[in-house]
């Protein structure tokens, strides 16, 4: 059977955008054009691959199924098609997929993007929220470049610490504790971020070893939500410092040091070894690194702290 690896180009596109119009843009092709693409696939998988539903297209189980192999082999291809000449940004078309924290999308994302745009206009991010559990993303393919705290158990997942931050305690302006000791501390109602929506964490374990324990009233998925619950009465929230300096500072809160022994916090940037020679992904693992390192290494901000 001959087969047109074009489209393997045009199924991945479609099963990213979830439309004709959306994979045509990406593409740089007519609507008709990729129609006529997506009716060849089908013919050739014996599968609808996209649906009408209303006004949007949904992915049959067949679709859905070879969605991230159908990506890797895509990635794969260009590398394997691209020139040994120098990367040239100008002229780069591709779309990353990123998987952070939402601290560091908060504090780096805007730069990141800024800086992206300015070197290759043809780049696009996709930036995703983190799962609430972890996942063969980076593996597949389907992720291009996590950044967690926690370092990555396959040996064929690449990892690098690109930086540290440290946990603080984030009270409002008006929080009725002047001076934040232990007392203080476990004798306030506590917000945490977890997403899995777990009530208990490390710093629970700390405080239980000191005969100590504090009271969570709610947890929530996000260091941003988080921080808007600690803006709205006397709760309090610990969470890394660097990252959500910039947050704390625009919703008028306070930064108190963490009244236990210093908490270190890895900024880890994770991916797949296909990507090592990848002169593109190079790029931009040095562009993140360098939006992180701005972040973490700038003086520290004297609003709002005490």
């Amino acid at each position: 059977m001959q087969l047109d690896l074009n489209l393997l180009t045009a199924l991945d596109a479609l099963l990213e955008e979830g439309s004709v119009a959306g994979a045509a843009d990406r593409l740089h092709l007519t609507a008709p054009a990729v129609s006529r693409a997506l009716g060849r696939i089908r013919r050739v998988m014996g599968d609808e691959i996209l649906v009408r539903t209303g006004r949007t297209m949904t992915p049959t189980p067949r679709a859905l199924a070879v969605r991230e192999q159908v990506h890797a082999l895509v990635q794969q291809a260009q590398l394997v098609l691209s020139s040994e000449h120098d990367l040239d940004l100008t002229t780069l078309e591709r779309t990353f997929t990123l998987k952070w924290h939402d601290a560091v999308v908060n504090t780096i994302g805007p730069d990141l993007l800024a800086t992206v745009r300015a070197q290759a206009p043809g780049v696009r991010l996709r930036l995703l929220a983190e799962a609430d559990a972890d996942t063969d993303e980076l593996r597949h393919g389907h992720v291009d470049l996590e950044i967690g705290s926690n370092p990555p158990a396959s040996a064929d997942i690449r990892h690098e610490i690109i930086a540290n931050d440290r946990l603080v305690v984030a009270i409002g302006r008006d929080h009725p504790a002047r001076t934040f000791t232990i007392t203080n501390y476990v004798g306030a109602e506590h917000i945490t971020v977890s997403r899995r929506g777990r009530l208990h964490d490390p710093i629970d374990d700390l405080l239980h070893a000191r005969g100590l324990t504090r009271r969570v009233v709610a947890t929530v998925p996000t260091v941003a939500a988080a921080l808007r619950f600690v803006r709205r009465g006397d709760l309090v929230a610990t969470v890394p410092e660097r990252m959500t300096e910039a947050m704390t500072a625009e919703l008028g809160l306070r930064l108190v040091p963490l009244p236990l022994e210093p908490i270190s916090i890895p900024v880890i940037a994770a991916w797949h070894q296909r990507y090592d020679g990848d002169r593109a992904h190079t790029w931009l693992r040095e562009q993140v690194r360098t939006a992180v390192h701005q972040a973490v290494d700038r003086p520290a901000a004297q609003h709002g702290r005490e």
